[in-house]
């Protein structure tokens, strides 16, 4: 069962070490880090390079294209059978692969799983040790598209579910929610109520804490809704109308 880890980097000098450094330490030799740089200016690049290490592979864009299409484009270079989502300044904790493996491993139905989070600020100090409280997390899509629980530090999926998320339509909020909300049509998940991830909050964060204005945010679920509806017929197009939501 080997693992992709995809990135999408971007002007991350500060912390991408910290993180390669925490990711590194769990992966086998048959794992691989996918980073695909967002056309920085700093030196996220340099720091990934100075690793030194076969399993880190590097694509650099021209042109700065946004954290949806460049985590567009590491997915499309993934090869793993289990998927990782990995943002370039938090921490992984030092048995996630371990934990989210052994579930994935457990649970052969299960094809994505989430798990908990604790929240660090810039300096590595814990502000708060659990994001979900226990038993709040749900998986269903009509829950999701009202509050998205779906983030991509805490996210791992069977490489099967890709195939019905990419190409990211351009219209959605955010590729994590797109995903967690397509597994619901084609698969199963499963969440991990332990923290396996230092979630970094800090003032250059590309998920905001504070919501978008009502309107935007109607446009954005509306969007959601528009591109399942598409997917369900290009899915019964092709015969397979055995697709159905599932609100766990």
């Amino acid at each position: 069962m080997n693992i992709s880890v995809c990135m999408a980097a971007y002007n991350g000098e500060r912390f991408i070490h910290e993180q390669l450094t925490s990711i590194l330490a769990q992966l086998s030799n048959d794992d691989e880090i996918v980073i695909v740089d967002d056309a920085s200016s700093d030196e996220t690049v340099a720091i990934a390079e100075s690793f030194c290490d076969e399993r880190i592979r590097i694509l650099q864009q021209g042109r700065n294209c946004g954290v949806i299409k460049t985590f567009g484009r590491a997915l499309e270079e993934a090869k793993g059978e289990i998927i990782f989502l990995a943002d370039q300044d938090d921490i992984w904790r030092t048995d996630k692969i371990l934990k989210i493996k052994g579930m994935f491993s457990a649970c052969p139905d299960i094809s994505l799983v989430i798990s908990n989070c604790s929240i660090i600020d810039a300096d590595g100090n814990i502000t708060s040790e659990s994001w979900c409280k226990s038993g709040s997390f749900h998986a269903g899509a009509l829950h999701n598209l009202v509050r998205n629980r779906y983030r991509g530090c805490q996210m791992a999926f069977r490489r099967s579910i890709l195939g019905y998320c990419l190409p990211f339509p351009p219209d959605i909020p955010m590729h994590d929610m797109w995903i967690g909300i397509v597994n619901q049509f084609v698969g199963r998940t499963g969440f991990i109520d332990e923290p396996l991830v230092f979630y970094r909050r800090h003032d250059r964060n590309k998920s905001p804490e504070k919501h978008a204005p009502i309107v935007q945010m109607i446009r954005w679920r509306w969007a959601l809704v528009k591109n399942l509806v598409l997917l369900y017929a290009r899915r019964l197009a092709l015969g397979r109308s055995s697709v159905t939501i599932r609100n766990r």
